[in-house]
């Protein structure tokens, strides 16, 4: 049998976990999985929300619209866009990866630019595609890009996986807009934003009619519910949107009924709301108190942040994969998410500091 191999590995950050269980089973130890990219602090409590949900109805049994449920895609132009978009320039995913990879499959580029320090699936799944990329130091140094960046794509993800670095908006909107009207296509992608923001934040209004500018959203961070692969495209081009919808089609024959419909009740019905405003309050008041823990114990590498601020569910620390691994601590070496830069991210790891403080603080303190 022949097989058209793709050339991608597996996700070190999975290796890292199966491990940490391997470890963790000769020891007897608990190791603290500061490796992966879930939240951690507390699950979203779904008690409530799902008592009413009937699923025998047609819309868990049936199969789902092609571009997503309707009153799902109205909901989220009410939540992410103040109600001022449309629900047909939305497109419901299955998940943010998925959002991601559809989009780099479809948008004809010639690169995909991406950031010295990022998330090692974005190359991965560039190579499946056959898309090639390119770095590009810090967002500021893209301005003076802009001739090289025509024709190519920039990704943009504020605050970003692996940094956790969030940059000042509108500094940020100024670049974007520079590039959209340059004819530069923006892949932005944040599903970082809104674990900490609400319906009251205004940036996705500013973006959602620049032209060139495509919005990827995820479900996974924000409410908690990585497990339902939940997420959708925005963008305001009629024929890539309706590209897209053929392409989940073929693809997955629509997106998960069961999790549209919890989404849905998150985002609409008041047993949902609280159940969001409950998960973020206390996920964002844990990953506040763990990162200025790693500042004042000099833990926080520091010098990854000038000009923007540690604020996602992810950090730099000053200490290699395996001094971390010798106090029971799972993290991946920043030398993973660069390609350009490894000699000199491998003194330092990428942590998830979105887990409880007290245990954080226990694991840490013995460093």
């Amino acid at each position: 049998m022949k097989i058209n191999k793709s050339g991608a590995a597996l996700s070190r950050i999975v290796q890292i976990g199966e491990t940490l269980k391997e470890l963790s089973q000769k020891s007897g130890k608990e190791y603290l999985p500061l490796n992966r990219g879930v939240n951690q602090v507390v699950n979203i409590d779904l008690t409530e929300v799902v008592k009413s949900i009937n699923f025998n109805s047609p819309e868990i049994q049936v199969y789902p619209h092609g571009a997503g449920r309707p009153d799902l895609r109205a909901a989220i132009n009410e939540e992410f866009f103040a109600g001022k978009s449309s629900p047909d320039n939305i497109l419901i995913t299955a998940g943010g990866m998925h959002a991601l990879d559809l989009v780099a499959q479809t948008v004809n580029i010639g690169k995909l630019f991406l950031p010295s320090y990022y998330w090692g699936c974005y190359f991965k799944m560039l190579k499946i595609r056959s898309v090639e990329s390119e770095g590009y130091d810090s967002q500021s140094d893209l301005l003076p890009m802009i001739d090289r960046l025509r024709g190519n794509a920039v990704l943009i993800s504020d605050p970003s996986n692996p940094l956790g670095d969030k940059h000042d908006d509108e500094e940020q909107l100024n670049i974007i807009r520079a590039l959209n009207d340059a004819g530069v296509v923006i892949f932005y992608d944040c599903p970082y934003r809104r674990l900490f923001m609400d319906a009251s934040d205004d940036y996705y209004t500013r973006l959602m009619n620049l032209d060139n500018v495509i919005i990827t959203e995820s479900f996974s961070k924000s409410v908690g519910l990585s497990g339902q692969r939940l997420g959708f495209i925005h963008t305001c081009n009629k024929e890539l949107h309706d590209e897209l919808e053929v392409r989940v089609m073929y693809n997955t024959n629509g997106i998960n009924g069961f999790a549209q419909e919890l989404v849905l009740r998150l985002l609409t019905t008041p047993e949902g709301k609280k159940a969001v405003t409950a998960f973020k309050e206390r996920t964002t008041r844990d990953i506040a108190l763990n990162i200025e823990y790693l500042r004042a114990r000099g833990l926080l590498a520091e010098e990854f942040y000038h000009g923007t601020t540690p604020r996602g569910i992810f950090v730099i620390v000053n200490r290699g994969e395996e001094e971390l691994l010798e106090h029971y601590i799972g993290a991946v070496s920043l030398s993973f998410f660069t390609k350009t830069r490894q000699e000199y991210a491998k003194n330092y790891s990428r942590i998830c500091v979105s887990v409880p403080h007290d245990k954080l603080v226990k694991y840490f303190e013995t460093i």
